[in-house]
């Protein structure tokens, strides 16, 4: 018999690194996971975000809070040791991390500086593969990998900029990710998220509110999406009923992506 949804990820490890406030995509996730039974890891970089992590991250019983910063392959090896640790192994890795600077969000891509973007390709794109290099080591009876992108991956964006070209690379990541962790029968996969009005999409990306205004005009369900929708499609793909998917790029968008204009 088939477990109720409500206990579907009963007793799964979870590992959700970018959590950074009630509005973020990573709490709609984390929320979901937790719904369904997971027990939940967190980090959090620096201080000021530990005020903010720590209380929503305790509200869901985590059993797990620690510093990561995400661009140190040390503090990556000293989380998942943590993890190890307490755990003994992981089930579940939610990577739902990005960075860019604010003057590589603005303005022309043909702009953006060689640090700037080095370091948002570095952030944003080669940290899916250091931690998934990580929880690999951990999940020996095989795991799920969920990474967050979004369609200026695909199509230009204005003011989306470098981000964009750092998702692309993302979702290439998760494809060569899927190919070499599948005999270990560990899957990955990125889900492409609408427009949400997170604290660093509304702050981050010039001209938001209009983005917003087009999916809620042109999508086919004419409406925009939460990060509890997220949370739902990335809880499914953490279940056993999607054990033979990987490798996927998964719209939660309304289904503006098919719409050519």
């Amino acid at each position: 018999m088939s477990k109720s949804l409500e206990g579907a990820l009963s007793g799964k490890r979870a590992l959700i690194l970018g959590l950074a406030n009630d509005r973020s995509i990573a709490w709609g996730i984390a929320q979901a996971l937790h719904g369904q039974g997971a027990k939940l890891a967190f980090n959090y970089l620096g201080e000021a975000l530990e005020r903010r992590v720590r209380p929503l991250a305790e509200s869901l019983g985590a059993e797990i809070i620690e510093p990561c910063d995400v661009g140190q392959d040390d503090q990556i090896g000293s989380i998942f040791g943590k993890v190890k640790e307490k755990w003994g192994g992981l089930d579940i890795l939610i990577h739902s991390v990005a960075f860019a600077n604010r003057e590589d969000l603005q303005g022309r891509f043909v702009d953006t500086s060689r640090t700037g973007f080095a370091l948002a390709l570095d952030v944003s794109a080669y940290s899916l593969v250091a931690t998934a290099r990580e929880a690999q080591k951990l999940m020996t009876s095989g795991g799920t990998i969920v990474t967050l992108t979004y369609y200026g991956s695909e199509k230009v964006i204005p003011g989306y900029n470098v981000m964009g070209v750092a998702k692309a690379a993302l979702e290439a990541s998760t494809r060569y990710l899927a190919y070499d962790l599948g005999p270990q029968k560990i899957r990955v996969h990125s889900i492409s998220a609408g427009p949400i009005k997170t604290l660093a999409a509304a702050g981050g990306i010039s001209g938001f509110k209009d983005i917003l205004s087009k999916v809620e005009e042109r999508s086919p369900l004419r409406e925009n999406v939460s990060p509890e929708d997220v949370g739902s499609l990335a809880a499914f793909l953490c279940q056993d009923g999607a054990k033979h998917m990987t490798g996927n790029l998964l719209y939660v968008d309304s289904g503006y992506n098919i719409i050519g204009t």
